[in-house]
């Protein structure tokens, strides 16, 4: 089973903490631990103003959130890694291949679909992504 998940983006400030506050909120203590990080990460960044705006919405903060980088120690940890694309599954399949059979799209009971990233376009392209990882968490949940 899977207790430990580590949600993947590229820059560790938009779709993957919106999607590591998601699942953590809604796993309940059915994980014991949740965290996310980048594979281009800028370190120590906090989270988009708007995710933290549409999370705030849902009454769930990602304010403290700050990037880190997908390093080896951070993915070993996690027992499953999801991804939002597919660059960030080839990224971790060439650089960690060991890490190929705990690593999926976060959409992989959607059709391998990825979630388009919203770094610095508008508000509607964040809501579009964030409503994908809402779908891809829930369909995860049901099955962990």
């Amino acid at each position: 089973m899977f207790s430990r998940v580590c949600i993947i983006c590229t820059g560790n400030i938009c779709r993957s903490p919106m999607g590591e506050v998601l699942l953590r909120e809604r796993a309940g203590d059915r994980l014991s631990e949740v965290y996310s990080a980048g594979t281009g990460a800028l370190i120590g960044h906090p989270a988009d103003p708007m995710a933290v705006e549409l999370m705030q919405a849902r009454g769930l903060d990602i304010g403290s959130h700050r990037a880190q980088q997908a390093t080896g120690g951070v993915l070993q940890r996690a027992d499953l890694l999801l991804v939002l694309d597919g660059s960030h599954l080839s990224w971790i399949h060439h650089q960690h291949p060991q890490m190929r059979g705990r690593s999926f799209r976060l959409l992989h009971w959607r059709g391998e679909a990825d979630v388009p990233d919203p770094y610095r376009q508008p508000r509607q392209a964040f809501e579009h992504a964030l409503e994908l990882i809402e779908q891809g968490v829930d369909d995860w949940l049901a099955r962990i």
